[in-house]
């Protein structure tokens, strides 16, 4: 998901060795939206103890990720707007800037755009903000990705809950592949790790696999509607179900494995 990819880009920049720090704006009060980000000297208000350094100064150095930056109030988008531009923070109850060397990802699933275009959000944030937009498709949409990242959730689920041995069947992930996945990677994540929970041999087979009802399964993701298209997905799909064995999979599809080697070389899979 986003956090994954906010921490690679971190891990992969000139600022690795530095911190890397995440905020949750959607999870952050109103009332606690400038302490958490600039911090707040002691006696700033009534529970302000101590001095504290906010996520800002704590990320110097590194990179501070802002998720879910749509949730944020217009009030608080002038505020970070002005931090952003200024490149220095002011602790509540200070009245001394203090310069910062952080690099700011943010990342949301509302419509920034549109909401920008309605005046609900400040379109001079976005311009701060987006210097490069990098679009992660939704799991769906991402083919055998979906394979590759339920192995990784078994085998770490496994390890967390004393199931070492534990694999996932055929029959389960072909299941996972057809599924929607209306809420992404994390509906994907608490699936399996509610089914290595529950698992009492060591193979997880489609039945195992319980999808959440809080999340409505949006319309079949169709690609395009051009023959050729079609035939490639279908193609691709099945390879996919059978790991590459193409006899299986021209048996499937109905045709020769000749036939099937042709439209391999056609779609250049």
């Amino acid at each position: 998901g986003k956090d994954v990819v906010a921490r690679l880009l971190h891990q992969l920049s000139p600022r690795a060795g530095g911190p890397s720090v995440a905020v949750d704006l959607g999870a952050i009060t109103d009332s606690l939206f400038e302490s958490e980000l600039f911090g707040h000297l002691k006696g700033a208000f009534t529970d302000a103890r101590h001095d504290r350094a906010g996520r800002f100064e704590a990320a110097q150095g590194g990179t501070l990720f802002l998720d879910e930056i749509g949730n944020l109030p217009l009030p608080q988008q002038v505020k970070l707007l002005a931090v952003l531009q200024n490149r220095q923070v002011v602790r509540l109850g200070s009245n001394t800037p203090v310069s910062l060397d952080v690099r700011v990802l943010s990342a949301t699933n509302a419509p920034l755009y549109q909401l920008a275009a309605e005046d609900r959000f400040r379109k001079d944030l976005v311009y701060r903000l987006n210097t490069i937009e990098i679009t992660l498709p939704p799991l769906r949409e991402r083919g055998a990705d979906v394979l590759l990242l339920a192995r990784h959730f078994t085998a770490q689920y496994a390890a967390k809950y004393h199931k070492p041995d534990l694999v996932l069947a055929d029959s389960a992930l072909a299941r996972l592949r057809a599924h929607a996945f209306p809420g992404n990677v994390r509906e994907l994540q608490h699936t399996l790790e509610r089914a290595v929970i529950m698992a009492e041999g060591h193979v997880l087979h489609d039945k195992d696999l319980l999808f959440s009802p809080l999340e409505a399964a949006p319309a079949a993701f169709v690609p395009s509607l051009r023959l050729d298209e079609l035939e490639k997905t279908a193609i691709q799909r099945v390879i996919d179900k059978h790991q590459g064995n193409i006899s299986q999979a021209a048996r499937e599809l109905g045709i020769t494995r000749m036939a099937l080697y042709r439209r391999l070389g056609k779609h250049n899979l």
